[in-house]
C-alpha cells in the first residue's frame, strides 16, 4: 500500500501506513515463501558422461531412454511423478508417483519400464542408454548400482541446462498441460 500511495504522489511513511491499516483491520498482500524444489548435489559427486549429447532420436526401440520427474500440487500436498520415455517412439514406458522425491521413486519408474517392455514383447537387450538430468536421485550410488545390475549405460546431462534433457522436459510440459486440470475442483490436481 505504501508503494501504491507513493506512486500516486503521497509522501507517507511505511510505519504510518502499517499502523493505519492495522487499526482498520486491513493487511497488505504478503508473498509466500519460495519453495525449494531441487536439492543440490555435492560438488565432489561424480557423474556419468553425457552419452546422448542432445540427440533424442533412436533407430530402434530400447536404445535410448530419457527420464525426469516433476511435482504436482494437489489438495493433499505435493506429489512427485517420474517418467521414463523411449526416444524411438516418444512413449512413456515407465512412470511412478510418490509423495517423496527420492531414489526409490526414480528406481521404481525404471523397474516399471523394464517390466512393461519385457511383458509387452519388447525386451530390453544390451546397449540401452538411460539419460537423465544431474539430480541427486539419478546420480546416487543406489541408482547407479541398479543401472549396472540391469546392464544399462548411465548418461547424465550438464547441471542447470534443460536442453540436455529436452525430450523429458517437453513430455513433462505436455503432462502438466493436458493431464492436470486447472481450476477443476473435483480433480485432486
Amino acid at each position: 500500500m505504501t508503494v501504491h500511495l507513493r506512486r500516486h504522489g503521497h509522501d507517507v511513511a511505511a510505519c504510518t501506513v502499517d499502523r493505519l491499516m492495522r487499526d482498520e483491520g486491513l493487511s497488505g498482500a504478503v508473498r509466500g515463501r519460495r519453495h525449494r524444489t531441487t536439492m543440490p548435489g555435492g560438488s565432489d559427486s561424480r557423474r556419468a558422461p553425457d552419452l546422448v549429447d542432445r540427440d533424442f532420436t533412436a533407430e530402434v526401440p530400447n536404445r535410448k531412454w530419457v527420464t525426469d520427474f516433476t511435482y504436482c500440487r494437489t489438495w493433499a500436498g505435493f506429489v512427485y511423478v517420474a517418467f521414463v520415455i523411449d526416444c524411438f517412439s516418444r512413449a512413456i514406458v515407465g512412470w511412478h508417483a510418490a509423495t517423496v522425491k527420492d531414489t526409490a521413486m526414480v528406481t521404481t519408474a525404471l523397474k516399471m519400464a523394464l517390466w512393461r517392455r519385457d511383458h509387452t514383447g519388447h525386451p530390453v537387450g544390451s546397449g540401452l542408454i538411460h539419460h537423465s538430468d544431474a539430480g541427486s536421485q539419478y546420480t546416487s550410488i543406489a541408482f547407479a548400482e541398479t543401472l549396472v545390475l540391469e546392464g544399462i549405460a548411465a548418461s547424465v546431462g550438464s547441471v542447470g541446462d534443460a536442453y540436455d534433457n529436452a525430450l523429458a522436459e517437453s513430455t513433462i510440459g505436455l503432462f502438466k498441460t493436458e493431464m492436470i486440470a486447472k481450476g477443476n475442483r473435483s480433480s485432486p490436481w
